[in-house]
């Protein structure tokens, strides 16, 4: 029997195995959580009476997080996810959003890179614009946090706070009237703005 008779009758090769990764679901819940636990801390240090109880606050929500991450939907907005978790978190504590300062620092108002395009509010006297949220009930100050400094649509805004979307606007709608009242027009025309395009957005 020749060379070619044995190549002939020999057994085929087994497949090549391809490497697979595996990712834990504590690595995925890190990847996709985690990135945005300095916005949790931004907002939690508004409504919180202090840094201590604020920065609890984050880790009480990263946990629930953590424990109800197999209820996540991969590719849904996780951030607004969180961000229902983190207030869920801060009324189970019998807080309110009371009218703790919330000097609002508008050169913080992209949270991340893609929403960069909003800094035309950035250009606002804090002050100013502090004073007048003061004038804003807990609720209203709220969505105004929320709309500017986090830059969440009104929609995103109606699951985060389990509220209608029309609750939303007309809160939005009072925070404008506030702070149209409050604000020098000049200064307050970046954030008026901002709130309009949020209303006539999810309106359409």
């Amino acid at each position: 029997m020749g060379q070619a008779d044995l190549l002939r009758d020999a057994p085929a090769p087994f497949p090549k195995r391809t490497a697979t990764t595996v990712i834990s679901p504590q690595d995925e819940f890190e990847r996709v959580a985690l990135p945005h636990s300095g916005s949790l801390l931004r907002v939690a240090r508004r409504i919180a009476p202090d840094v201590a109880t604020a920065e609890d606050l984050v880790q009480e929500t990263l946990l629930r997080a953590w424990r109800n991450f197999g209820q996540f939907q991969t590719g849904t907005n996780a951030r607004a996810w969180l961000f229902r978790i983190l207030f869920n978190a801060f009324y189970a504590q019998g807080r309110k959003i009371r009218s703790a300062p919330i000097l609002v620092s508008l050169q913080e108002t992209s949270h991340e890179a893609e929403r960069e395009s909003r800094s035309d509010v950035s250009v606002l006297d804090a002050t100013a614009v502090g004073r007048a949220l003061e004038e804003l009930s807990p609720e209203h100050r709220t969505v105004l946090l929320l709309a500017v400094v986090e830059g969440f649509t009104c929609r995103e805004m109606a699951e985060i706070l389990s509220l209608p979307i029309g609750t939303v606007m007309s809160r939005i709608s009072r925070a404008r009237q506030v702070l149209r009242n409050r604000l020098a027009p000049a200064a307050s025309s970046g954030l008026q703005a901002h709130l309009t395009q949020c209303t006539e957005r999810e309106a359409s």
